[in-house]
């Protein structure tokens, strides 16, 4: 189904089930079906399942602009907006957690029930004075030149330590292919803008104010958004997070770690 987005873009979205509405955010360049391990379960424990497809992304119109965290959170409000929901549990993996980040910075909470943040690229992922934690930009430019030169050949390289299959985590690798295939989906033009977002979107100052119940979920393995960057000042910023970490789990939780991940956010939603 379609709904247009804060600009009239025509955007994605599917939902399944009734009941309490969790909105399910992608990670970059993947696509809805990136949620196969979570939707048919939580529809199966009586909720209504949303989720889309971000601008540039899977079956969603592919514009020229709309692609920094500000516009895409908007696009999120405007998929509230057009449900006419509330009482919502936002759940964003990797960039889909800085859009909700985002979208509770500039709306505030008034129809989020709780949000949980899986593999998140937040507080801030670069390198500056002020943020010595963050990750050089000559490393990230690097990694873009690849990306612009060889697209295949940086998904691939990425695809390898996605799910941390060298700790022994089991994915087939046909869901290794599938991803793959999610990424190479995305226009060129999204994927470089969005990893533009992702690495130079500061959210230091929107995390302290969230007010509503936080769950922070991170992976020590993973390689795209390293833990201690990311996952664990994430849950320091937040007031009164639930922090649940993962020793050998990569960016893809939500594969690798799918039973764990989704029996803990149960546990979250239903507390």
């Amino acid at each position: 189904m379609f709904f247009e987005g804060h600009d009239g873009t025509r955007l994605w979205y599917e939902e399944y089930g009734q009941g309490e509405p969790l909105v399910f955010v992608s990670s970059a360049m993947l696509t809805t079906d990136m949620w196969e391990y979570q939707i048919p379960y939580f529809v199966a424990q009586g909720f209504r399942c949303i989720a889309l497809d971000r601008r540039g992304h899977g079956r969603s119109d592919r514009p020229s602009g709309g692609y920094d965290t500000d516009a895409t959170s908007e696009d999120l409000a405007a998929l509230l907006d057009h449900l006419g929901l509330d009482g919502v549990t936002l759940i964003g993996h990797s960039l889909g957690g800085a859009e909700v980040a985002r979208y509770l910075a500039r709306h505030g909470s008034g129809r989020v029930r709780r949000a949980a943040f899986l593999a998140a690229t937040l507080p801030f992922m670069k390198w500056t004075e002020d943020n010595p934690a963050g990750l050089p930009e000559a490393a990230f430019e690097e990694s873009m030149a690849l990306l612009r030169t060889d697209r295949p050949r940086w998904m691939a390289r990425q695809a390898q330590i996605f799910f941390a299959t060298h700790l022994g985590n089991d994915v087939h690798p046909l869901m290794v292919d599938f991803t793959i295939q999610q990424v190479m989906s995305c226009t060129p033009f999204a994927t470089q803008q969005v990893q533009q977002a992702v690495f130079h979107t500061d959210h230091r100052a929107g995390l302290p104010e969230i007010d509503v119940p936080t769950l922070v979920v991170h992976g020590a393995a993973d390689f795209s958004a390293p833990i201690d960057v990311t996952g664990r000042r994430t849950a320091e910023l937040i007031p009164g997070a639930v922090y649940k970490e993962y020793p050998d789990a990569g960016h893809g939780l939500y594969a690798s770690h799918h039973a764990r991940l989704n029996a803990d956010l149960l546990e979250f939603i239903k507390d």
